[in-house]
């Protein structure tokens, strides 16, 4: 599709405001093409979710996780996907019966209620197999592979998409079995048998954590491992780096980076890539955040995300619930909820930008100043933008340029929208949400603000 987007700077004293002049056209091709109208809303192009405990803690969960609770938690944000772990040991049983067990049953609840899409994480070592942790041998990679066929074909008719293990390059620094080498042998003896037992369950690898100049990843790939995936998962966090670099934005551009090595690998570009986990930590802790920044990070990415579509597949939250209730461990205050169920910020503004941008048939990224994005985006409703500040120090205001009937602004959490026309309205990192039934994109003018 073909927009054109022209910002024009020329700065006028404006009381102790200046005001920067931008004008955003956007070529009706964009709402009214062909290609907007026959596209799929995003919504069925990409899985939004959350990543969630019931895999892991026994039959009463430690970290306070309730099928039941969590399925209407999952609903009520609209998510389309959760996150969770079919360990291994659970799943098989002495003589290699394999079944859902009491151990599993709050997962087993889960999937079955249909709440939403299931990505599992096969992984973890069996009690019963021997060089399993990792599997290093070809009878334990045999071994690994049955279960997973068995894990495919028990939850058939959900849709599930399947991972291989978690994280396991971390596992490397201190164990040298988690090397590349025997993690591409795994994917290697997994993916011929899972497609197999269900020809149409992607299979994801990777699940790759923290990795400094993206060597592990590097390695991994130049050795082939996309010949044995349907798509590859990446976690992103940056809740220690320093204050400025804690945001959506640093996020994204890690992302981009992972995409384009990624798209080398493959020697064609859009693979599926998948984020299986991001997020922030809101605790007292140095590397914590407040709920606001939380709630501004995730939404930001949920808003972005559609400009990314041709590879980015999905994106889950971590995650649902808090663990714990010690304000300053950072493993238990990553959740959209507090460990009591009570929603935090970030639920309000998940579900609020999800719900906005989910019907997007196509969208782009601009900018309307050096630190100001706008998403412009088309719906079969007519154009929508939303605009933030991607540093959280600087705040401006805009407007549309024009008198025009039938738009409306809000902010995720408002609950309610207003009329925007002859409006300055505020943007800072919270983005600024704009509708404009059955109009493509308004023009802006922004100007910064006190």
């Amino acid at each position: 599709m073909s927009t054109t987007a022209k910002v024009f700077g020329p700065r006028a004293l404006w009381g102790h405001r200046y005001l920067i002049v931008a004008s955003v056209v956007v070529a009706g091709v964009f709402l009214h093409s062909a290609q907007a109208q026959n596209a799929q809303p995003f919504e069925d192009r990409f899985l939004l979710g959350v990543g969630t405990h019931q895999g892991l803690g026994g039959i009463v969960s430690e970290r306070g996780y309730v099928p039941d609770i969590n399925i209407k938690q999952i609903k009520e944000l609209g998510l389309t996907a959760f996150r969770d772990d079919f360990p291994w040991s659970d799943f098989e049983l002495p003589g290699r019966q394999f079944a859902f067990t009491p151990l599993s049953r709050r997962l087993e609840t889960q999937i079955k209620s249909g709440v939403a899409t299931p990505i599992l994480i096969l992984g973890y070592s069996h009690h019963l197999v021997p060089n399993s942790n990792p599997p290093t041998t070809d009878e334990a990679r045999q071994r690994f592979a049955d279960y997973a066929a068995a894990a495919v074909k028990s939850v058939g008719g959900h849709r599930a998409l399947f991972e291989v293990w978690n994280e396991w390059n971390l596992a490397a620094k201190k164990d040298a079995n988690f090397n590349s080498g025997n993690y591409l042998a795994l994917a290697r003896a997994v993916y011929p048998v899972i497609k197999q037992a269900a020809p149409d369950a992607p299979l994801i690898v990777g699940a790759i954590g923290d990795d400094p100049g993206w060597r592990w990843t590097s390695d991994i790939l130049q050795k082939g491992i996309l010949k044995y995936a349907d798509g590859i998962s990446v976690h992103l966090y940056n809740f220690c780096m320093g204050q400025p670099k804690r945001t959506a934005r640093e996020v994204i551009d890690r992302l981009t980076a992972f995409h384009q090595l990624v798209d080398q690998a493959n020697g064609s570009p859009d693979f599926p890539v998948y984020v299986t986990e991001a997020g922030w930590p809101t605790a007292t802790d140095k590397c914590g955040v407040n709920e606001e920044s939380e709630a501004d990070n995730m939404a930001q990415l949920i808003l972005w995300a559609p400009t990314a579509s041709s590879w980015l597949k999905g994106l889950w939250l971590y995650e649902l619930k808090d663990s714990g209730t010690n304000a300053s461990d950072l493993e238990d205050n990553f959740g959209l909820y507090r460990f009591d169920n009570s929603p935090k910020q970030a639920a309000c503004a998940v579900r609020d930008a999800w719900a906005f941008i989910r019907s997007s048939l196509a969208a782009e990224r601009t900018k309307l100043s050096s630190d100001v994005v706008l998403i412009k985006s088309a719906t079969a409703a007519g154009g929508k933008a939303a605009l933030w500040s991607e540093d959280p120090a600087r705040h401006y205001e805009v407007r549309l340029k024009g008198d025009l009937p039938n738009v409306t602004f809000e902010h995720p959490c408002d609950g309610s929208s207003k009329p925007a026309s002859g409006s300055w309205m505020a943007i800072s990192s919270t983005p600024l949400l704009i509708s404009a039934d059955g109009k493509s994109v308004p023009d802006f003018e922004i100007r910064s603000a006190k």
